[in-house]
């Protein structure tokens, strides 16, 4: 039995695991738990960020607006299903006006280090590179420097530091959508001065594994386990269709965690189901959150489906290590 290091979380949403289910990860029966209207003015809600909060969840999440502009909003739930999300996206203060100035926002992550919340999405700079904030109550933000140069994406905080610095994965890539698709983890001491960079894994070429040969990025923050972290990442592959988006994971060494000890060679989950399937872009599967419970070793996913509304699926520690062991490149 793996084991998670954490907090107890007994009240987040679960399901038990479909009788016949072969898959390690397994879908929430009342899916999307968000639509694509549920804001006044949103064409869709994807690609967002969940953490526990109070006496409830609170959330940043991706809404592009029936205009296509792409920003980042706040929302709360008691149980983690059912949201209510701000119409005004997040105003962040800090010390750059420079900086603040907003060209788009998308894909968060929330990672809670300490006592604060930090958020990290996709940032408009000249193009896209990673935007770092931190928040107390999901009220006030305050906007740091941008991560990175662009071009980058998939900015992943680790949820404290090793061997005392932050550390953060990434994916540099070009202006568009992208001949790259390489994870790293760079480190900071402040949050502000990123370096230290080492090279994670690379999307993998051939049909060994197919569904990541073309880009791999980071999802959720990665979850501690007494074995290393858990990383659950996406995959894509490049078909005469477009894109398709999976899931993967991998367990990373706990004290250098760009050294990967295994990763899946089999995804965990693709898009199958109508709402993955169809959509502003179809055939996505896009992890972004979990929310994890030490005591059983539960995992609840949060993920963007076809770019258009928001899903939830569920797992355990020890389905996707033992999964990731036995079918491990």
């Amino acid at each position: 039995m793996s084991k998670i290091i954490g907090n107890n979380l007994p009240d987040m949403p679960w399901q038990e695991k479909p009788a016949g289910e072969h898959m390690p990860v397994w879908r929430y029966d009342q899916n999307p738990i968000i639509g694509r209207y549920e804001q006044k003015r949103s064409n869709s809600i994807f690609n967002s960020a969940v953490v526990p909060f109070e006496d409830g969840y609170v959330g940043v999440f991706r809404c592009d607006s029936r205009s296509i502009s792409m920003d980042i909003f706040v929302g709360r739930s008691k149980d983690g299903i059912h949201w209510e999300i701000e119409d005004e996206p997040i105003k962040f203060e800090g010390a750059d006006e420079e900086i603040l100035t907003r060209e788009y926002r998308y894909d968060p992550r929330v990672c809670k280090i300490d006592d604060k919340y930090y958020v990290t999405w996709c940032n408009g700079y000249h193009g896209p590179t990673i935007g770092v904030a931190y928040t107390y109550d999901f009220k006030k933000f305050v906007q740091l420097e941008n991560a990175f140069l662009p071009f980058n994406r998939n900015g992943v905080l680790f949820p404290r530091k090793i061997n005392g610095y932050y550390m953060m994965m990434s994916r540099p890539s070009d202006n568009g959508h992208t001949p790259f698709g390489d994870i790293f983890v760079s480190q900071s001491k402040d949050m502000e001065f990123w370096g230290r960079h080492r090279h994670m894994m690379s999307p993998v070429r051939g049909d060994e594994s197919a569904w990541q040969c073309t880009k791999i990025g980071a999802g959720p923050v990665p979850i501690e386990t007494d074995e290393g972290w858990l990383l659950i990442y996406h995959g894509v592959i490049t078909t005469c269709n477009g894109y398709v988006y999976r899931m993967g994971c991998a367990l990373l060494d706990i004290d250098e965690p760009w050294k990967v000890k295994y990763r899946t060679k089999d995804y965990i989950m693709a898009p199958i189901t109508q709402y993955e399937c169809m959509g502003d872009v179809p055939n996505v599967v896009f992890p972004c959150a979990t929310l994890s419970d030490a005591a059983t070793g539960r995992i609840t996913i949060y993920y963007g489906c076809a770019d258009t509304v928001t899903g939830m699926a569920f797992t355990t520690v020890d389905e996707l290590l033992n999964y990731v062991k036995e079918n491990s490149l």
